[in-house]
């Protein structure tokens, strides 16, 4: 249960507070995430400070000894970088999830004024048409497995270090791969009497700017890992 830290008293910096300032500085992910191994962090250093005051320290000392207890900021960094890096790795796999879940409704052959093919079909139209069924569906694929292994991340510390650095670098690939084929197939559009621009427009806002913050959470994603 979070609780607010208690009040110091006198002229000295409470040392519970500069630390907690310290390691918010040398920390970034996913906000709730962050927020909550922040309090998990500073309920320890309250408990802890508490145990030594009521062995009859003060409360600058007991604070004292409490972060030091805690562990210097250069042990302690690096296990909740781990933690916020499966955070985040965990976002960029259902964000990815979401993106290419949703193209098979987007570029559904016919449907929609974008997806109507010129008369003919031609060979590069044909690979494109398949490129994009196999790369998304292994996309699909990936994103799920990156999910129950960024799951399995926070059981097993070994893991969370690979699967994080995995899932940031398939994420990037999915989205550099699936984006070109994407252009390819808006420009070859056949909207407004065979005008590419619409196509391009779709391509835009529904592949283009979806993968590129899937791109964004990833590339935070291997800062962390």
């Amino acid at each position: 249960m979070n609780r607010a830290p208690v009040p110091h008293t006198g002229t000295v910096p409470s040392p519970v507070d500069v630390y907690m300032a310290d390691l918010s500085s040398a920390l970034s992910g996913p906000r709730r995430r962050r927020a909550d191994l922040m309090a998990e962090a500073r309920d320890s250093l309250e408990d802890a400070t508490e145990a030594y005051e009521a062995g009859g320290l003060g409360r600058l000392e007991a604070e004292q000894n409490a972060v030091a207890d805690f562990g210097e900021l250069a042990e302690v960094v690096p296990g909740y970088r781990a933690e916020l890096g499966i955070a985040q790795s965990r976002r960029t796999a259902l964000m990815l999830f979401l993106v290419m879940i949703a193209q098979p409704i987007v570029w559904q052959e016919g449907a929609w004024a974008w997806t109507q093919q010129p008369e003919g079909t031609t060979p590069l139209l044909d690979l494109l048409n398949r490129s994009v069924m196999v790369t998304g569906s292994l996309s699909i694929v990936g994103a799920v497995l990156a999910v129950v292994g960024t799951g399995l991340g926070l059981r097993y510390p070994w893991l969370r270090e690979r699967v994080a650095r995995a899932t940031a670098v398939f994420a990037l690939v999915s989205a550099a791969a699936v984006g070109t084929i994407a252009v390819l197939m808006g420009w070859f559009s056949t909207e407004l009497d065979g005008s590419n621009l619409a196509g391009l427009g779709v391509v835009g806002g529904f592949v283009l700017l979806p993968l590129l913050l899937v791109s964004y959470s990833a590339q935070r994603c291997l800062r962390l890992a």
